[in-house]
């Protein structure tokens, strides 16, 4: 695959899931069941990225109320194994962060496996800073990190 000038990020459909699902269960050892897509299908930050018919990834956010200051949730993100590389993940999340701030999120939050290290690089490139770590995340026993960005510093 070359190039991201024919990908469109637009806002998931339910026809979708099931490309969406199967990019989660080729990126995670612990993926998530096709409800839990389902499950937030309507939230404005579910977006995919697509070529033509082909859905490559994914990101899921949404936003929760916090007296005034709404918190954004990066909850999942994946590009297809045979489109990383080319930047699809960062564009996804650029647009996520825009969704969510266009919904008044003012802080995003993020957990990522701490042995994650291309996606912490691209969220430290995007100006997530580590909050704290948590131990024993993850079922398996892998430890996460919990990382935080202000977007009011992002849209500008």
């Amino acid at each position: 695959m070359t190039g991201l000038d024919d990908i469109v990020v637009r806002q998931v459909e339910r026809g979708d899931l099931l490309d969406v699902l199967r990019i989660e269960r080729a990126s995670f050892t612990q993926p998530w069941p096709y409800a839990a897509f389902e499950s937030f299908v309507d939230e404005p930050a579910f977006l995919v990225a697509a070529r033509g018919t082909d859905i490559l990834g994914y990101v899921v956010a949404d936003v929760m109320p916090n007296h005034g200051n709404d918190i954004g949730h990066i909850k999942d993100l994946a590009v297809h194994p045979d489109a990383r590389g080319e930047g699809l993940g960062r564009r996804l999340l650029q647009q996520a962060l825009s969704a969510v701030a266009l919904a008044e999120a003012t802080i995003v939050k993020l957990e990522v496996r701490v042995s994650n290290e291309p996606a912490l690089s691209l969220y430290r490139d995007m100006g997530f800073e580590s909050a704290h770590r948590i131990p024993r995340y993850y079922a398996d026993g892998e430890d996460a990190f919990i990382m935080i960005h202000d977007v009011r510093t992002w849209i500008r």
